[in-house]
């Protein structure tokens, strides 16, 4: 059963994205929690911190897959389209598309900043239960740091945790990425050391979570920013620590993982509860129940709650479905013809939610990383490192699974077609998990493999995204990213 920790509710009055403070200050203040009210006992300090996971949910709710994976050249039209998604997949984007703004992600590491500031003074009854709820601030505050990185490059780095419009550093500038990523890099560190070993929450962060992010990180800081062996080093050490983790294991069947929520393969997911908070990028996936026949609904096609704006590529579904061995292909999609309506729909299975009183209600929990993630790291990293046996071996636990054949892949590959597999095994078991855009620019492969980027590769500030004109017409020391 899912926590219900998430039905608390936290506000606070701080900084919303980077415009002046007055805009979100300007609320009911009889409804408003207050530094001066809230920041007393521990309860105040562990509500604060679901608080934080609460917004990061509704950050990424939407824009995770936008960021991660719609621009991969692997997604197109749904039965209809409209521009908020034909930009990202054809790669067009511009100043004023809805997933250019960074509000969201500064206003959770805004809320992550004043948990940071003020929990350190409220007396615990247990040191490891402050530490914890530090742990986890730090967590998400790299992680979004993390991903502005990635999807800006240079961006504003901001740690003090703004309550006031009267505050300094109201406007700040744009910070050089290797300040984004240093931050990142010094958060999740303190974040391990202060993190309990005994914690394994899948809905909050954790050693195994934090160590996975780590990997995660080192991993494209080796690769994409030029780090080298040493990085890529400890990008091992973090995986190996999730690896050898008993609490983590794949499950046999690949639909569990998605259907058995918060299962032994889950690390870290997203929560999402009936009646408290359900939607998100899932429900541009299904079918509108209006389109199809009646005695189709629910079988086979999951029908959802609008329009499906989106979907697989055909050369992208065709790659999917090569090995007619592979139990991952129906979880992560499906086709169905209805004869009576003449047409052919399909949809994504993974993450569809509950069917409830005729009525479609997304509430299955997003995974962020699971097991799976650190094998494929794990066998990326050791390639990189010239261990290709191991890497092969870290692989074969991936295809073992998928196609039920020990072994699948030999031991005499090479160490480029070991990436290449590593790669395209990372594109079959992550469909629609907000992952595919990353691998493309961490194996150099980007410009090569999207079709829209092709010609292209002397335009790198076209992998980052513009500024929303928003956080540039409120903030004068904000500059457009280069390019656009």
């Amino acid at each position: 059963m899912k926590s219900n920790r998430f039905y608390l509710i936290y506000v606070v009055a701080g900084l919303l994205g980077l415009q002046a403070c007055h805009d979100k200050l300007d609320v009911n203040q009889k409804s408003a929690i207050t530094a001066n009210s809230m920041w007393e006992s521990e309860g105040d300090a562990k509500a604060a911190m679901y608080g934080i996971y609460n917004q990061m949910r509704s950050t990424f709710s939407a824009a995770y897959i936008f960021w991660g994976e719609y621009r991969s050249g692997l997604w197109g039209p749904g039965l209809a389209t409209n521009a908020t998604y034909s930009d990202p997949f054809s790669n067009r984007l511009n100043s004023t598309h809805t997933h250019a703004n960074w509000q969201n992600l500064y206003t959770t590491i805004n809320d992550c900043n004043l948990v940071l500031k003020y929990t350190p003074g409220i007396s615990f009854i247990n040191e490891s239960e402050k530490n914890k709820v530090l742990a986890n601030a730090l967590f998400v505050r790299a992680f979004c740091y993390y991903w502005i990185g990635r999807v800006w490059g240079d961006a504003p780095v901001l740690l003090n945790g703004f309550e006031s419009g009267q505050q300094e550093d109201l406007y700040p500038s744009r910070d050089p990425a290797a300040r984004v990523f240093e931050q990142v890099g010094a958060d999740l560190e303190a974040a391990n050391g202060l993190m309990p070993e005994n914690v394994t929450d899948r809905n909050l962060a954790s050693k195994a979570a934090i160590n996975l992010l780590q990997a995660d990180y080192y991993l494209w800081m080796a690769k994409v920013r030029g780090e080298g062996t040493e990085v890529l080093n400890r990008a091992k050490q973090s995986v190996d620590a999730v690896l050898n983790n008993t609490n983590y294991t794949l499950m046999s069947d690949f639909s569990s993982v998605f259907r058995n929520e918060l299962n032994q393969e889950i690390v870290f997911a997203w929560s999402y509860v009936m009646d408290e908070y359900t939607g998100g990028y899932p429900a541009d996936h299904l079918v509108p129940l209006q389109y199809i026949s009646t005695q189709y609904v629910e079988n086979p096609i999951k029908v959802g709650s609008h329009q499906q704006w989106i979907f697989l590529t055909d050369a992208y579904k065709e790659f999917l479905s090569a090995n007619a061995s592979d139990q991952r292909t129906k979880v992560s999609f499906e086709t169905f013809f209805d004869a009576p309506k003449n047409a052919t729909f399909q949809w994504i299975n993974k993450y569809a939610g509950s069917w409830e009183n005729q009525t479609r209600v997304f509430d299955a929990d997003i995974v962020v990383y699971r097991y799976a993630d650190a094998l494929l790291m794990s066998a990326e990293i050791e390639n990189a490192l010239d261990n290709t046996g191991l890497a092969i071996d870290r692989l074969n636990a991936i295809a073992e699974r998928a196609y039920g054949t020990a072994n699948f892949y030999s031991s005499g590959l090479s160490p480029e077609q070991v990436d290449r597999e590593i790669l395209n095994e990372r594109k079959k078991e992550f469909v629609a998990e907000g992952k595919i855009w990353w691998d493309l620019i961490r194996f150099g492969v980007v410009f090569d493999e999207v079709p829209s980027l092709a010609g292209l590769e002397g335009e790198s500030h076209i992998l980052f995204w513009p500024v929303h004109n928003t956080s540039i017409n409120r903030n004068p020391n904000i500059k457009q990213t280069q390019g656009y």
